[in-house]
């Protein structure tokens, strides 16, 4: 940080101010993040010993769900935790590593989405030259691609943010650190820096989801040359992923995609993109897929046996 950067630590105002409001939600996300992190940690153990899962699709799920767990992790915890304490303080560095990977971890996420539906793409319309396209060494490319995508997107969000000056206040209005609402405590006209921020995540976010969008009527259009039992497959494993991605650009796209002016709603949309959509990730695919739900039981049959 600059020179005439006198904060060196942030308070955040949390999601709640009423102590027994704060200490019900204590209650509530916590299983929720300790389901986050079995349900995903599940699906990549089952993915990662499972013969009958070594497909594209299922290799792109489980860093779907490693990224899930990290990208939850990254806030939840000091959130639960911020929840007991009365002042809810962070360090100016615990501030920005928070905003770096979060950023990290979503934009991942989001190009991840567009690689499963790639697949998907590639399965429903090309299905004779399937295995040649999306061999291991494209899957590997593709899912590097999607970190160094989301790693370059942080960068550019953290050197547009250190090279604000701080002088106080240095309350947050948020129960996380984000740029938009660390952009309101800085002592210098942020407009640049808010467009920025519009230019790299919104449309970031926007893009990917009419890409996504694009490529589903490309499927469903092809779909019509299918038989009905083939049709219903493919619809099936695409409902799981159109789910995911709705759950995920939804609050994303309102959130980034606007004016940054403050609204009371942001706090909780961000729950539900924080808190509850990485916990319904591995509900919804397992629900849904038949392959999964086999794997798993027999994975849990065998660790049963073991244990007889």
């Amino acid at each position: 940080m600059g020179s005439t950067n006198n904060v060196t630590e942030l308070i955040l105002t949390g999601l709640f101010q009423d102590p027994e409001v704060q200490r019900v939600c204590f209650v509530i996300f916590l299983p929720v993040y300790l389901a986050t992190l079995v349900g995903n940690g599940l699906i990549v153990l089952t993915v990662s010993v499972s013969k009958s899962l070594h497909s594209p699709m299922y290799f792109f799920l489980s860093y779907l769900s490693l990224v899930e767990i990290s990208y939850s992790s990254t806030v939840v915890p000091k959130f639960i935790t911020d929840l007991l304490t009365k002042i809810k303080t962070i360090s100016m560095e615990g501030c920005l590593a928070q905003i770096f990977f979060f950023h990290f971890f979503g934009v991942t996420e989001i190009l991840l989405l567009v690689m499963m539906a790639y697949d998907r793409y590639v399965a429903i319309c090309k299905p004779l030259h399937y295995m040649n396209i999306m061999s291991r060494q494209l899957c590997h490319i593709l899912v590097a691609g999607s970190w160094m995508g989301g790693f370059l997107h942080s960068i550019i969000q953290i050197l547009i943010t250190i090279q604000l000056p701080f002088c106080g206040p240095n309350i947050v209005d948020h129960y996380f650190c984000d740029l938009l609402p660390l952009f309101k405590l800085a002592c210098t006209d942020t407009f640049v820096e808010g467009v920025s921020v519009l230019a790299n995540s919104g449309l970031i976010a926007l893009c990917s989801f009419l890409i996504l969008v694009l490529s589903y009527i490309v499927i469903l259009v092809n779909l019509r040359n299918h038989s009905a039992e083939g049709r219903r497959k493919a619809l099936s494993t695409c409902a799981s992923h159109i789910t995911v991605v709705i759950l995920f650009f939804g609050p994303a796209i309102f959130l980034y995609m606007r004016p940054s002016s403050t609204f009371t709603e942001d706090k909780l949309v961000a729950v539900f993109y924080t808190v509850i959509t990485p916990m319904l990730n591995p509900i919804i695919y397992t629900l849904r897929n038949a392959e999964v739900k086999n794997a798993m039981r027999r994975l849990w049959g065998k660790k049963n046996s073991r244990v007889d």
